[in-house]
Order: C-alpha cells, then structure tokens, then sequence
C-alpha cells in the first residue's frame, strides 16, 4: 500500500520589499493590530492537514520571535536567501531528511495576508491525485496593452487564456527540489515555484482563488489589504452574532 502523501507549508520571508518604501520589512508593517507576516502564517495554520511551515528569514531578524504564529509548535524557521527562489531552496533543505518526494510543499508569500483557509483547502483538493501540482490563480479579466519605449501603448494584448499567479502554489518535494536546483545551476532568476517547474517541461495546473488575496508591494496596497482583512472580520462577527440569537 502507498504511502499517504504528507503536506508541509514554506513561506520565504526574507525580502526587505525597497518598493514598499518602509524603513521595516513589509512582512513586518502592521495590519489592524498585526504583522502583515501574522495573518499569512495563521491562514496556513488554520489548516490542520498543514504539518509543519517553514519560514526562511533573514539573518538577524529579531522581530519575528515576537510574533504569536513563532510559537506554534507546527512552525520552523530558516535562513533565507538575497532571492526568493533561494529562501525557498533552503526552507527544501531543512525539511531534507523529514519529507519525502512524494509529499507536497505549499509556498506562500509573507505579504499575501488576506489569504482565506478555504482557499488554501479548495488548493489542497484540487491537486491531491494531480501528478505536476499547481497554484491558486486569477483568470484576467482586464484588457492588456503592451507599451513601448517611449511609455505609448504599442498593441493590446489578448487575454484569453492569460491568469495571475497567485499564491500558494503546490508541488512534490522532490519535484520542487529538482526544479529549483536546476534553475539555479543555469542561473535562471524565477519570480515563483510554477515557473521552476515549468522548466522540467511540467505543466502546473491552474486552480481559481479568491480576487482579494492581494499581494502587498506597494504602499498603497496596505490600505486595501487592511480594508479586505476588515471586511472579513465583520462577516465573521456578523455570522457569531446570528448564531447567537435567540430564536422567536
């Protein structure tokens, strides 16, 4: 009989994120009353078939030991890398010798924090018997205009069949493994896991998630998360509330 395939979770938080403009980490700002880094490590957690997640830092990060999410017993950490791709290539090598290939690997983005956990289950279900693995993703709806050197619009682009890549996203270890180190032998900068492993000639697939798991980059995208996470909050008060009502 096989083995049943077990689910570990990686989140590379080891960016200064300069675009953001801050003088702290963007993993680190606050949103209403945490870290931004708080709320995308507790959606993970949230999902008990998570058995471990390891988040890759940078060295002499002293903030994240602060953090309720750090003293999770399901939680370990790493040293990261200058690049996303390497953070996550060390978080492989931790779990070197507790995973096996067979296993899947979930890499999240620490500024993903309006990250819902039935996103993170609707992933989990929709890749349990793939054979590649894949990630959330947003079909597009916009229109898409190419731009040429002198900042006018030189064609628009279709998008039919365009998405976003979202995250997580969700491979095997070994494939993961396999992907990376290839990609980093050929010194071959990749902006996510879908693309390392399209590079083994793989086809990830594509699982629709929710338009509100933004990514913060930018300041103004702080706004909106907190706005999204807040949203959120009151749902949730508004259904307690409900279910607490006494009926007439």
């Amino acid at each position: 009989m096989p083995r049943r395939a077990r689910l570990f979770a990686v989140v590379p938080a080891a960016g200064r994120g300069e675009r953001f403009g801050s003088r702290q980490p963007k993993q680190y700002v606050e949103l209403l009353g945490r870290p931004v880094l708080s709320w995308s490590l507790g959606a993970l957690l949230a999902v008990r078939s998570v058995r471990a997640v390891i988040v890759a830092l940078s060295g002499g990060d002293r903030r994240f030991a602060r953090l309720p999410e750090a003293r999770d017993p399901r939680v370990r950490t790493c040293k990261g890398g200058a690049r996303r791709e390497l953070s996550v290539a060390n978080a492989l090598e931790a779990l070197r010798g507790e995973a096996r290939d067979e296993d899947w690997v979930m890499v999240h983005d620490a500024a993903r924090p309006c990250l819902q956990p039935s996103d993170v289950r609707r992933l989990i279900a929709a890749l349990r018997d793939d054979p590649v693995g894949g990630l959330l993703a947003l079909p597009v709806g916009d229109t898409l205009k190419a731009a040429a050197a002198d900042g006018r619009c030189e064609r628009t682009v279709p998008r039919e069949g365009l998405w976003r890549a979202l995250t997580p996203q969700m491979f095997r270890y070994g494939v993961l493994r396999r992907a990376l180190k290839l990609n980093l032998e050929r010194e071959r900068t990749v902006t996510d896991e879908a693309s390392a492993v399209e590079a083994l000639g793989m086809r990830p697939r594509l699982v629709a998630g929710r338009t509100d798991n933004i990514k913060i980059t930018l300041p103004g995208d702080r706004g909106l998360a907190a706005a999204i996470l807040r949203a959120g909050r009151d749902s949730s008060d508004e259904n307690r509330s409900r279910l607490r009502r006494p009926r007439i």
